[in-house]
């Protein structure tokens, strides 16, 4: 078993100090970088491995690289609320947090950090989270995945909230479906299919559903969910789907809006089943019935795997799903 002498001799402080932060001590006070050493040379030394009880104890100083593209303010939003209940939950557990949003600053200053949580989808290349990992390996992604082979992950469960979706909506008899979204991007910022798409595609099939409308393209926002609502009517008029799934609230504000402007109404012409429980959820014509997310349990699971990824680094990566669960609002019911 790793003993705390041997941690002291091979990261060059005394055994008292060691001691000392791996027991949590409150009165210790010591620099960021010699708490990152002597955490890294216990990881290395397998005394967590041994000593797994003193994972949760440990209070380490985490970065968190905040990446919001600053031109949606309902999906900024999203990620706003959830950098809030990371903020909570590291309170709650006693554990420093500095925000970064930029990824350059970030790796001037790693040596600061054990680790971080990275929240925002706004553009990040590979070479640039190569970079990261070199000098900050132990990382966690919160509702994003954009390099699951560099860094672990937490996200809610897209596919099974789209499959739930879909069977409530064959559980009320509707038997004719559509689906609006949105793509997803590459990390060379190449459009793909979204996962909640394909879920939606290939899970009617399974389902025994002939017949699916689906509009998918551009970028998650008001203004695109605006213009693939126009699109649904250009192409059906008033033949439309007894039930649409939206990937997310923020298109569902433009769906709506340009559906009040022709005169559909929801959900006597079509229903509509939203995801992301946004507070505007609630507040539009009619509230939407959407799929909530739990932030603080998002942010209380990725500080947990966080923790296990700075005390044990050889595991494989980790990724981690949630499942949501729907509020019913008056857009289905």
């Amino acid at each position: 078993m790793t003993t705390i002498k041997e941690i002291a001799a091979k990261s060059g402080f005394s055994p008292a100090t060691v001691s000392r932060l791996l027991s949590n001590d409150p009165r210790l006070s010591v620099t960021s970088e010699t708490k990152s050493k002597i955490l890294r040379v216990a990881n290395e030394l397998g005394y967590f491995k041994k000593n797994s009880n003193k994972i949760n104890n440990l209070k380490p100083e985490i970065a968190v690289l905040y990446r919001v593209n600053g031109n949606e303010q309902l999906q900024d939003e999203y990620f706003s609320f959830l950098r809030d209940a990371i903020r909570k939950v590291a309170i709650e557990k006693e554990i420093k947090l500095t925000l970064f949003t930029e990824v350059d600053e970030l790796i001037k200053q790693a040596s600061l950090f054990q680790g971080f949580l990275g929240v925002g989808t706004a553009e990040l290349n590979y070479k640039e989270l190569k970079r990261l990992h070199n000098v900050l390996p132990s990382g966690v992604f919160i509702d994003i995945n954009p390099a699951p082979q560099l860094f672990d992950s937490v996200q809610p469960n897209l596919e099974l909230t789209v499959q739930d979706a879909v069977k409530k909506l064959i559980a009320q008899g509707y038997t004719n479906l559509g689906y609006i979204g949105a793509e997803s991007f590459t990390l060379d910022h190449q459009p793909q299919r979204d996962i909640r798409e394909i879920t939606f595609t290939e899970f009617c099939k399974t389902q025994g559903i002939k017949k699916t409308e689906v509009f998918a393209k551009g970028i998650v926002s008001v203004k695109n969910g605006y213009q693939l609502a126009k699109e649904v009517v250009k192409k059906l008029g008033r033949n439309l789907p007894d039930a649409f799934i939206i990937a997310s609230d923020t298109l569902s504000v433009g769906v709506l809006q340009y559906f009040n402007e022709v005169g559909i109404r929801v959900p006597k012409d079509t229903a509509i089943i939203s995801i992301n429980n946004s507070e505007v959820a609630k507040y539009i014509s009619p509230p939407l019935t959407s799929y909530n997310i739990d932030q603080t349990a998002l942010s209380k699971l990725a500080i947990s795997v966080l923790l296990m990824r700075i005390t044990n680094s050889d595991l494989p990566k980790v990724h981690v799903t949630m499942n949501t669960n729907l509020i019913i609002r008056k857009s289905f019911n």
